[in-house]
This record gives structure tokens, C-alpha cells and sequence, in this order.
């Protein structure tokens, strides 16, 4: 479930804390669950830009009023006023900058504003999840509730269109609205963000996210930066940490000095990261080749998956190629009994390579089968003429 108003800046979740950052002044808490705040949405946090539509109402003068997107240079264009800079405004800023504009026309203009149509919302997510890098998700469509709604429940449900994109579909179950409004619209979260990047890695330190973002310009622009504890949602299903995104933000996920194979196995246990992965297994192995093995499994399971070594095996070289471009290899003694996540039995990600090498006796076997093959096929060419 997302919270009731969805449209809360971050410092508007009730746990976290944002700093602006280069300040230290924590950002203002969430209001109370008695507050008149809850019972409309707050349009204060969200920055308008190209692809936005909006809704605007001049009261009793239906000639200048309408529906009307922001151009991909950040400008409005309105009846009367013609093209407006409004890139960078909240809605709020915008509803005080055009009241100002059409006193030029009408005499005490009175003008409402709401959304109707966002633009996609492009994140960067970087640090220890499978696939960094820039994301669209795209599929936020309107109108959305006014801004008299009250909400009482919501479902979120992802959609996957034909060319493969996600989006995702924030669908309130019951409101009481009033002055219009449809009842859903698309709000992606923290969570899909990581999602999208194909989850998270075995050493990501998911107490310590980072979600940095744009503050609107009547605020003096800049930045915000929040800490979100993400593993509280995963093991205790704790929602303020899964925070709703915006255009623009980028989320940040550290790296622990230890591998958290709880973590791992509660990642597993959610669509959070993908339920299954391959690695390849070769060398002296009955069943070599890539394998499929769960989230969290282990080398030593992989080997069983595979069939098991074979007699005469040797050691185990482990080969792995970590995100920065360096190379893990490992080569140790086989121990079953070796727990999970210690040296002689990490715990797999996609793409590891587990190759189980000759013994001395089973090279020993293969260099004299090579020598004495030519041998052995000379002595039958002559026991055939003979």
C-alpha cells in the first residue's frame, strides 16, 4: 500500500529523515493521522516538467480554460498569456504564478490546478544491484484524483507492455471524491526501482539506501537526500521505507563488508529480485554445463544440482566477476560440510563459473591415455595387415 497522499515529498515519510544536502537541518515530519493534510493531496513536492498535463480552471470563464501540457522546453502555453516558463514550479508555485498573469485580464482571477497526465519518471539507480544504470518508467497516465480526495485503500499492480517496458498501476480501491477526478493513475516506488535494476547483490546494505532529489525552485532548488532502511520492508513489511519516486531521482545502494544471506533469502522470497539464477559448472562433474539454481543457493549445491564430482576429482576453482571489472578466483578443497557464505562455499550470483579441476592421479591417467594412443593405434594397424 502507498500512503494516502501520494504526492509527499521525501521528508514526508514518516520514518526517514531527507537533509538538504550541505545543511543540517533535518526535513519536516509527516502529518498526524488527525491532520486535515491527510484528507487532500499535497501537490507542494512535485516538480512539473515536459510531458505533464495539467487541468486549469479559471473560475466562471471557460474560454481560458482547459487541459494544457508543458512543451519539451519547459514552457505553458495559455490563452491570453501565450508561452509561460513553468519547468522546475510545483503546482502550487504555478497556481500563485499564473493568478499573478491573468490580473492583467480578469479582475480577482480565482484559478484551481490539478494534474491530470504525468510525464514518465526516469531514476538513476547506482551501487550494489545487478544492472546500474539510468530507468524509465514510464506508463503514469490520468486524470488522477482531485484534490479533495480522501483515500481509505489502494492496490499497486505492474503492467508489462509489448516492447517490454514496465509500469506501474497505483489503483485507489475506495475514495470519497468530490469536484470529479478519475480513480487511478501510475506511481512507481523504491522498490520497483530495484526491481528494474534486477535486484539487489549479495553484499548490498539495504538498511542504508540513499534516495537523492530535486527540491522546487521556491524553496531555493538544490537537493534533498533521505536514508531509508529498505531491509525493514522485506523482513518486517515496514512501508514507509518504500518511498513513492520522482523524475530525476537518483537512488544510491551501499555496499556491506559482509554477505547478508538472510538478506538474500528474503529478497528471494519477494519478486524483489529474480526468483532463479544460472551459473555454469565444468570440469570433473557428472552433469556439466549452465544450471539453474534458487536465489541464495550456495557452491556446494550447485555441485549436487549438477550431479556431483566424479572419482579422481581434484580441487575447486571459483571464478567470479565482480560488478567493478575485477576477477574473484578462488581454488580450495571440496567440503561438503562447509557452511554457507564461508570461503569454500560462497553463496552464487548470476554469471559464477565453478570449475572442479583433475587430481594428480586422474592428470597422471589422462597424459599416458594421450602418449600411448598413438601407440595402441599403430599396434592395430598392424595386427589388421597382419
Amino acid at each position: 500500500m502507498l500512503p494516502s497522499a501520494p504526492l509527499l515529498a521525501v521528508a514526508a515519510a514518516p520514518a526517514p529523515q531527507a537533509i538538504p544536502i550541505g545543511q543540517g537541518k533535518p526535513a519536516a515530519q509527516a502529518p498526524s493521522t488527525a491532520s486535515p493534510q491527510r484528507a487532500r493531496v499535497i501537490y507542494d513536492s512535485y516538480i512539473l516538467g515536459p510531458g505533464d498535463s495539467l487541468q486549469i480552471e479559471l473560475l466562471d470563464i471557460p474560454e481560458l480554460s482547459g487541459t494544457f501540457s508543458i512543451g519539451p522546453d519547459g514552457t505553458l502555453y495559455l490563452p491570453r498569456l501565450r508561452a509561460l516558463y513553468v519547468e522546475g514550479l510545483t503546482v502550487e508555485e504555478l497556481r500563485s504564478f499564473l493568478t499573478q498573469q491573468f490580473r492583467a485580464y480578469v479582475k480577482s482571477p480565482e484559478l484551481y490546478i490539478r494534474p491530470v497526465d504525468y510525464r514518465p519518471v526516469r531514476i538513476y539507480v547506482g551501487g550494489e544491484v545487478k544492472r546500474p544504470g539510468y530507468y524509465t518508467l514510464s506508463g503514469i497516465q490520468g486524470p488522477v484524483i482531485s484534490s479533495t480526495t480522501a483515500d481509505t485503500g489502494d492496490d499497486f499492480q505492474e503492467t508489462t507492455k509489448d516492447n517490454g517496458t514496465k509500469s506501474y498501476r497505483y489503483k485507489p480501491r475506495s475514495s470519497n471524491t468530490s469536484g470529479g477526478g478519475a480513480s487511478s493513475t501510475f506511481f512507481p516506488t523504491l522498490f520497483d526501482a530495484i526491481r528494474t535494476a534486477e535486484g539487489i547483490t549479495p553484499t548490498s546494505n539495504l538498511s542504508a539506501v540513499e534516495v537523492t532529489r530535486r527540491q522546487p525552485i521556491g524553496t531555493g532548488g538544490g537537493k534533498i537526500r533521505t536514508q531509508l532502511n529498505f531491509l525493514s520492508l522485506i523482513t518486517q513489511g515496514d512501508e514507509s521505507q518504500n518511498i513513492r519516486l520522482f523524475d530525476g531521482d537518483v537512488v544510491f545502494i551501499p555496499k556491506s563488508n559482509l554477505v547478508v544471506r538472510e538478506q538474500i533469502l528474503k529478497a528471494a522470497q519477494t519478486n524483489l529480485n529474480p526468483q532463479f539464477l544460472t551459473v555454469f559448472v565444468s570440469g570433473q562433474i557428472k552433469s556439466p554445463g549452465p544450471i539453474t539454481v534458487p536465489q541464495g543457493a550456495s557452491l556446494n549445491q550447485a555441485v549436487v544440482a549438477a550431479g556431483g564430482k566424479k572419482l579422481l576429482s581434484g580441487k575447486v576453482e571459483f571464478v567470479r566477476f565482480t560488478g567493478t571489472g575485477e576477477l574473484d578466483r578462488r581454488v580450495f578443497s571440496y567440503s561438503p560440510g562447509a557452511p554457507a557464505e564461508s570461503p569454500k562455499n560462497p553463496i552464487l550470483v548470476a554469471g559464477d563459473i565453478i570449475n572442479v579441476q583433475e587430481s594428480a592421479l586422474s592428470a597422471g591417467l589422462t597424459v599416458f591415455n594421450e602418449l600411448s594412443a598413438p601407440f595402441v593405434g599403430i599396434y592395430g594397424l598392424y595386427s589388421i595387415f597382419k
